[in-house]
């Protein structure tokens, strides 16, 4: 049965890589709901006419219009094999809809945690360096550049720290997704749905024990 991959992680803990792997690798497209309501700025439909109504009102999209938008997406050919959905669901009201949209569509639902403790997220976050001329990525704990504070292709370059990589900004952010987040990992917990892996590893380490969950029969 074609899989629709819910994946879940805090800030830092790399689920972003590992959609664009999933997307890479097994030909899975990744429906974001952010590029969606993006494209739907410019598309010239009902229901994009309704969504702009309630974004130019300042208001939030309903779960029911955001789950419209979501099957109009996946009810497109590429999808029947699966995907991997990226801002949907963000709560159990939105699980139980994409509940009755994958039987629907006779896909299976499996959520996939990539845990990282909080203490090591930090350290990935208050720790990244960025250089200003490439855009290479170093981490002062994890991945230090040979000279310190001095990109290693564009050493004439000094590393850029962001301003919002602090530790106090990252805690409320941390805070903020255990209080959202909690709720729906209980859901899938509770239904014997969530899959978690240990996202303190190499990406490819952590690819392969999802790739294992997403090729799995059902």
């Amino acid at each position: 049965m074609a899989k629709i991959v819910v994946p879940m992680g805090a800030p830092g803990a790399g689920k972003g890589t590992q959609a664009r792997l999933l997307q890479e690798r097994l030909g899975l497209p990744q429906i974001s709901t952010g590029d969606m309501f993006r494209a739907l700025k410019d598309a010239q439909t009902p229901l994009a006419e309704e969504v702009r109504a309630i974004m130019q009102a300042g208001k939030l999209v309903p779960d029911d219009l955001t789950a419209r938008i979501v099957e109009e997406r996946t009810t497109r050919p590429d999808c029947r094999g699966g995907y991997v959905l990226d801002g949907f669901p963000r709560t159990t009201a939105q699980a139980e809809t994409l509940e009755e949209l994958a039987a629907r569509q006779g896909h299976e639902i499996v959520a996939v945690l990539v845990d990282v403790p909080h203490d090591t997220l930090e350290k990935r976050m208050t720790g990244r360096r960025s250089c200003p001329v490439c855009g290479e990525i170093y981490n002062v704990h994890f991945r230090p550049p040979k000279t310190e504070g001095r990109c290693d292709l564009h050493p004439e370059a000094r590393l850029v720290h962001r301003s919002d990589d602090n530790p106090e900004t990252i805690g409320k952010r941390l805070d903020e997704y255990d209080a959202k987040t909690r709720p729906l990992v209980a859901y899938y917990e509770s239904s014997g749905r969530l899959r978690r892996v240990d996202g303190t590893r190499d990406p490819e380490a952590i690819y392969a024990d999802i790739e294992k969950v997403v090729s799995s029969e059902s």
